[in-house]
């Protein structure tokens, strides 16, 4: 049905938000279609594997590379992902802002010197400069959101009924002031400090601008999650910005970082529970001195060796969370994980940090039932300097976790939900569910427009060689 199609995936470069697009890419190219996902050369080393792999599996997905504009921008060579950006001057987030958006005139000499132009070019939400440049070559543009759609109807109501301009988007007292989402499906009374849009922060207005226009004028919106969790704010965002809205996930792929104190109390509460553990803690983290400090001082793992095991670095986290052992997921709440968490039926401690991160955990606790909260109310940024960070104890972790495994009747009716969950979310994906009929729909959405646009050129080509016509 797709074969004559062919897919521009342009993906922020987080690796959030590369590694589900990559997913939907190669989604795509299983129906029959060429994908080609656009990145930079760093991204391109560190992702080129998942590519490969699809093409060894006789995929049609390809990955074609841009040179990134950082420093043009002030942005040192070679930092051209946001996971990157955790030790750096927090100055250099707007950097990077800006030479994301350079990017555009690259992607647009790439796609002219492609042999065939793209016939659609999906492209992240927080990409809107995608738009100018399908404008002017022709291509339909599709939005993906690798948020939940919890969290765009929320952000969308709450900047449709003006309550974001009545509270003040700089740190201050307005940002803690509680308020509940106007129209939305399930009473959600949220903060602004817990419930921003991606750009919705001082000195990115015309970003935010930018994302908003190129949304309202987006062909469709692909979402990744799926119609059996989020049927309803899935058609509520669609309904809302009147365009067509395909829900294809689960797809999986994390920006999220800890003050060193409080990987501290988190390693306490852990150790203190008595229940076995594997703990992953990023290189980056594993390095800081004051964690290293007191990981080496305290022997900390050689007193935990019988029953936990820490990694540094990368872990087979899919791995883990298919093992029949796994009774429960600490997690920061970034949409992939929880999606993951939900697909193998792991009961999650919830644990944001950022942005959407905050709806994720609403979702899983309030909404679906598969959830305990840690205790985290805000983003660290929040805090005051005195607290060095920590927003949760090692007693509160203690306690948390005690309750995510609780043998009674809510830690009984929170596993049998969580297994439900991933039957349905296998479901979704296989043929006849939920994710691969809206699929099925995009696809045949786009190969329809794309034949109007081939009648309108043949007919325009026939008139104007006829020998009767007026040119």
């Amino acid at each position: 049905m797709a074969a004559e199609l062919h897919f521009l995936v342009v993906p922020l470069i987080a690796q959030g938000h590369i590694i589900p697009m990559v997913e939907v890419a190669r989604l795509l190219a299983a129906r029959g279609a060429r994908a080609t996902v656009v990145t930079t050369p760093v991204n391109a080393a560190r992702n080129g594997a998942a590519v490969e792999a699809a093409r060894r599996d006789g995929l049609a997905v390809d990955l074609a590379e841009v040179a990134f504009p950082g420093p043009e921008f002030g942005v040192p060579e070679g930092l051209e992902n946001m996971d990157q950006l955790a030790d750096a001057d927090p100055g250099m987030y707007l950097s990077l802002q800006r030479a994301i958006w350079a990017m555009a005139a690259r992607v647009e000499r790439l796609v002219r010197a492609l042999p065939r132009r793209p016939d659609c070019l999906v492209a992240d939400y927080c990409n809107p400069w995608t738009a100018p440049v399908c404008d002017r070559l022709g291509i339909a543009r599709v939005v993906m959101h690798c948020p939940s759609a919890y969290f765009l109807l929320a952000t969308h109501n709450l900047s449709k009924h003006g309550v974001y301009g009545r509270l003040a988007l700089a740190a201050g007292d307005g940002e803690l002031e509680p308020f509940e989402v106007p129209d939305f499906p399930v009473r959600a009374v949220v903060y602004t400090a817990t419930f921003r849009r991606f750009f919705q922060w001082p000195g990115l207005e015309e970003e935010e601008r930018d994302a908003v226009e190129a949304e309202r004028t987006a062909d469709g919106f692909v979402i990744n999650t799926f119609r059996d969790i989020e049927g309803a704010f899935v058609d509520g965002y669609a309904a809302a910005l009147g365009r067509r809205a395909w829900a294809i996930g689960p797809t999986f792929g994390s920006i999220s970082h800890l003050a060193a104190k409080q990987v501290i109390e988190l390693a306490r509460g852990v150790e203190a529970s008595g229940r076995p553990f594997v703990w992953t803690i990023k290189e980056a983290k594993a390095a800081a001195a004051a964690v290293r400090e007191w990981l080496d001082g305290e022997g900390y793992e050689e007193r935990v060796k019988d029953r936990g095991v820490l990694v540094r670095g990368w872990a087979p986290q899919v791995s883990i969370l298919s093992h029949p052992a796994t009774g429960g997921f600490l997690t920061h709440c970034g949409w992939n994980a929880a999606l993951e968490a939900i697909a193998r039926g792991v009961p999650a401690l919830t644990w944001p940090t950022i942005l959407d991160q905050f709806s994720s955990e609403r979702l899983l606790v309030d909404v679906l039932g598969v959830g305990v909260r840690s205790g985290v109310t805000a983003p660290p940024m929040y805090l005051p300097a005195e607290a060095e960070g920590v927003q949760v104890t090692g007693a509160g972790v203690e306690k948390a976790v005690a309750e995510l495994m609780d043998g009674g009747a809510d830690g009984v009716a929170r596993r049998a939900r969580a297994r439900e969950l991933a039957a349905t979310a296998r479901a979704a994906v296989e043929e006849g569910g939920s994710s691969h009929a809206d699929l099925t729909d995009m696809i045949r959405h786009l190969n329809k427009r794309q034949c109007r646009l081939d009648f309108q050129t043949t007919t325009t080509s026939i008139i104007r060689s006829s020998p009767n016509s007026l040119d």
